[in-house]
């Protein structure tokens, strides 16, 4: 079974689909962003239109009321060559004008010629008069046009502007009041009006609005798109841990049903054995005995010798078999996990002594739970005699055993080589074995002792040497 870590085909065509809605998202988020700072630049421009245009009308209105009003009654004539009127209409157009950030302002007579500027230089010239002025004589047209030394995309990326780097220029035809003369509403060209305003400030306004609706756009799909990718590599590492998971279980299972299939022809193979082999067990036995009588020295006792020790070696494996391939369900009796250690210890002692092995018991009689005082014996005892042929020599086996809040713990620790590191995975299961004679039987069936009683079996290396085995049970187990 080949391991696969990639997403189903249903999975990843959902990425697929979600990278591709995000992008569109995007796109979409993007011009729209684009289309909103660009109609806030174009209606900041039309207002500042607006207002140009009403500046101008109130400055038209302004120069007829107070100075071309006055001047034809005073001196019968508007005559700008009269330093007396030159300097009236200065002052009433600076008036005016204050505080508009108006740059340069100019009034063209009907010869295309400057008659007043703030510059005084430029009076009598024909300085600026292009076509907007024309139209503006001629035809009574307003003209607006904005001048800037940035362009539009440039400005988006401008960091510092100057003053006048934006400036709006207006041409406005002057006009004689309409309340002279009631036929005309719109009263007679007097001349034109041109002038110059800095918008610099406003325009820095847009240009932040326009890189607050970008950045927020970037940013809130951004935020969309690394919340989508987090979801999406979430969902992919689920997916990957799921297939893993069930392709664990689906090895599992096979081995399992491996282990099935073996474990019954085991059992009807070791079934077939055990009686023959019993027979022979018995009369080997019987004839050992009486060949002793004879001749305990002899050649036949030795033979018989050898054939009783194999064939109880034998009836041993035969059984492990046996137990394995069909283990017995548990009784559910009031154990006292204490008083089952203390009879393992006291039944190994004879054994662990000859061995130099000193049995320590850390545990107390009362730890009680519901099981099979036999199948419990019997798993610790096995874990006591692998501890003995572990270490193989002198040294310590330490029982212990605990009651804490929801379980009961018990753990064997011997003070031998220890587990291989490179087996520890695989010292449980069925068959696996790293002594010459064994069957690989001993901890497997331990397993399924603990696991009978609904408790779990861990191995381990203690930290100063040596294996230990833990075994915990639920505390109603």
């Amino acid at each position: 079974m080949t391991r696969t870590d990639t997403p189903t085909g249903a999975f990843q065509t959902a990425k697929v689909l979600s990278l591709t809605f995000f992008v569109l998202l995007l796109g979409s988020n993007l011009m729209l962003s684009v289309f909103l700072s660009d109609y806030a630049r174009r209606t900041l421009l039309e207002k500042q239109k607006d207002y140009a245009l009403l500046l101008a009308e109130n400055l038209n209105h302004q120069v007829f009321q107070r100075f071309t009003l006055p001047s034809l009654l005073a001196f019968g004539k508007v005559d700008l060559k009269d330093p007396r009127q030159v300097e009236r209409l200065d002052q009433i157009v600076r008036t005016t004008m204050q505080g508009f950030h108006v740059m340069d302002l100019r009034i063209y007579g009907f010869e295309r010629r400057v008659v007043y500027s703030f510059e005084e230089g430029e009076t009598g010239s024909d300085k600026g008069a292009g076509e907007a002025v024309d139209r503006a004589l001629e035809k009574g047209q307003n003209d607006f046009q904005i001048f800037s030394r940035h362009g539009n995309l440039a400005a988006f990326f401008v960091l510092e502007f100057e003053p006048e780097d934006v400036t709006l220029k207006t041409v406005y035809p002057l006009r004689a009041d309409r309340r002279v003369n009631p036929n005309d509403p719109r009263g007679p060209i007097m001349g034109a009006l041109e002038f110059t305003q800095d918008i610099t400030e406003d325009y820095k306004r847009v240009i932040t609005l326009e890189r607050i609706i970008v950045a927020s756009t970037t940013v809130t799909s951004l935020t969309l798109f690394f919340v989508l990718l987090t979801i999406l590599r979430r969902a992919d590492r689920l997916a990957a841990e799921r297939a893993a998971e069930r392709e664990r279980y689906e090895r599992e299972l096979h081995q399992a049903e491996k282990l099935a299939s073996m474990g019954r022809m085991v059992a009807g193979v070791a079934h077939e054995i055990r009686n023959p082999l019993g027979i022979i067990r018995s009369t080997a036995e019987l004839l050992l005995q009486k060949a002793r009588t004879e001749n305990p020295d002899g050649v036949s006792a030795k033979l018989l010798t050898a054939i009783f020790d194999e064939s109880k070696r034998l009836s041993r494996t035969v059984n492990d078999f046996l137990d394995y391939a069909r283990p017995k369900q548990p009784r559910q009796d009031d154990v006292d996990l204490g008083k089952v250690l203390n009879q393992v210890a006291v039944f190994m002692e004879q054994k662990c002594r000859d061995q130099g092995v000193e049995i320590e018991r850390d545990f107390a009689e009362g730890l009680g739970l519901k099981g099979d005082a036999d199948l419990l014996y019997r798993a610790v005892y096995n874990l006591v005699a692998n501890a003995l042929d572990a270490m193989g020599g002198p040294g310590v086996i330490r029982m212990s055993a605990r009651q804490e809040a929801d379980r009961l713990v018990l753990t064997v620790c011997d003070s031998g080589p220890g587990f291989p590191a490179d087996t520890l995975d695989h010292v449980k299961d069925p068959f696996f074995t790293t002594k010459e004679n064994g069957t690989g039987l001993g901890l497997a069936i331990v397993d399924s002792i603990i696991q009978g009683h609904g408790g779990s079996l861990a191995l381990s290396n203690g930290g100063g040497g040596g294996a230990c085995v833990t075994a915990t049970f639920p505390k109603d187990a």
